[in-house]
Parts: structure tokens; C-alpha cells; sequence
């Protein structure tokens, strides 16, 4: 845990706890505590109960944490659910107070979690010479989820785009396509993020195409392709 998270968690918890929450988590927790808030929006989906309670009990029994500690960890998953659009498990309020790295952590084996589901899935089916076509749904249910945006400077992503000129700022390669009016399609991408405290300026902000920045939110390299970034364009500043 980095020391400003550290700061910011001082006084929001039990001392007990708080020692806890400030000392480092290993991928194996994150991931545990991941796998089981996982489970619980899924059991809550389907309208079966549950108790979180006890999701916490068995987890500080596995790891040698306080129960209160993975509670709090869990709140940290829901801010990071939150942040990438997703619903977030009722009564786990989203806690903010989670390091840049953790963040990045938790919502890299969230991904893969996912990913690997979703290629479990469809690798049990793809053998299946049976398989029938699927009917669809015509009618997608609507969910209404809650989101925070931030208000951009419409001149800074104008600036970058055009300083770009058509070319990926990170693998440097050409806009895959051009939009419908006929400009190079690039997408923004503040390296230090807006929740995270992150500027919306030009020392904060890069033109890239859309597989590098997937890439740079959810890659197992992200780390490098920053570093590569800050190293390769003079006007970026770390944040």
C-alpha cells in the first residue's frame, strides 16, 4: 500500500484494522477476495441469499486478516466495479481509498477473471458439433447503473489529436480507420486517470489507437508501455 493510501485510510478504520489495510496485499489475497465478492454479486443477481459476513469470516481465517480488513477490501472492489461501469454488490459501499496500483491490480484480475469465463465458455461449446443456433435475446434488459464522469477541456483533447497526427502515440502506428468525417480515429487516454487525482492536461494526456488503449487500462505490459511513454514523449509528466 503506498503511503498516500495509507494517510488517506488513518482514522476510517479500527486501529487493528487499519494496520492491516496498510500493510502490503499479495495477488494471491486480492485475488481470493476478488473470486469471492465475484460470487456474491452473482448470487445477488440471481436472488439467492447470502451472507457477507461470512465470506469475510472465511477469508481471515485463510489469510490471517481481521474479518474488517477484507469488509474494507471488498468496499475497494466496489469502487473499482464502479469505476469500470459496473454494478457493484448492495451494502459494500464503494470505498475510494485504495492505491494506484492496488486499483490497477484488482481491476486486472477482474479482466482476466472474466475473459477466462467467458473463453471457458465458449471452449465447451466450440467442440459441440451439435450446437444449435443461438435464439438471442430481442429485447436486452436495461439496467440503470450509477457512474461519476468528469468534465474535460475539449481544447486539451483537440491539442493532442491533432499533435498526433493520425499516429498512435503509443505503438506508433496509423489510425486503424479514419471516422465518418474522414479524420484518423484515435481515442484519449489520461495516464494517470481522473479518479485517481490524474490531471486533464497535455502533460497528462496521450492520442492512441483503440488496441492500445485497451491495453494500457487492462494489459499485462501496461506498466512498460507507460514507462516507454513518459520516456519517448517530452511533454508528459508524471503524475
Amino acid at each position: 500500500m503506498s503511503g498516500e493510501e495509507a494517510q488517506q485510510l488513518d482514522g476510517k478504520l479500527p486501529e487493528e484494522e487499519w494496520m492491516q489495510m496498510k500493510d502490503r496485499w499479495s495477488e494471491e489475497e486480492l485475488r481470493a477476495v476478488v473470486v469471492a465478492y465475484r460470487e456474491m454479486s452473482h448470487k445477488e443477481a440471481i436472488g439467492r441469499a447470502f451472507v457477507k459476513s461470512q465470506y469475510y469470516k472465511e477469508l481471515a481465517e485463510r489469510f490471517g486478516r481481521t474479518a474488517k480488513s477484507f469488509e474494507y477490501r471488498m468496499q475497494n472492489i466496489s469502487y473499482v466495479y464502479d469505476q469500470m461501469g459496473k454494478p457493484w454488490v448492495k451494502g459494500l459501499k464503494p470505498a475510494k481509498n485504495v492505491g494506484t496500483r492496488t486499483a490497477e491490480l484488482i481491476e486486472h484480475i477482474i479482466s482476466e477473471i472474466e475473459r477466462r469465463d467467458v473463453d471457458d465458455k465458449v471452449a465447451k461449446l466450440l467442440p459441440d458439433d451439435s450446437l444449435t443456433k443461438p435464439a438471442g435475446v430481442r429485447s436486452p434488459k436495461q439496467t440503470t447503473v450509477p457512474t461519476m464522469t468528469y468534465e474535460r477541456d475539449p481544447d486539451v483533447k483537440r491539442w493532442v489529436l491533432s499533435r498526433a497526427d493520425g499516429r498512435c502515440e503509443c505503438c506508433g502506428e496509423l489510425a486503424p480507420f479514419t471516422n465518418d468525417k474522414g479524420c484518423p480515429f484515435l481515442e484519449v487516454h489520461h495516464l494517470r486517470t481522473l479518479a485517481d487525482g490524474g490531471s486533464d492536461r497535455v502533460s497528462n494526456v496521450v492520442a492512441v489507437c483503440p488496441n492500445c488503449h485497451r491495453a494500457l487500462h487492462f494489459g499485462a505490459e501496461r506498466s512498460v508501455m507507460l514507462e516507454q511513454m513518459y520516456e519517448k514523449l517530452s511533454r508528459l509528466e508524471q503524475e
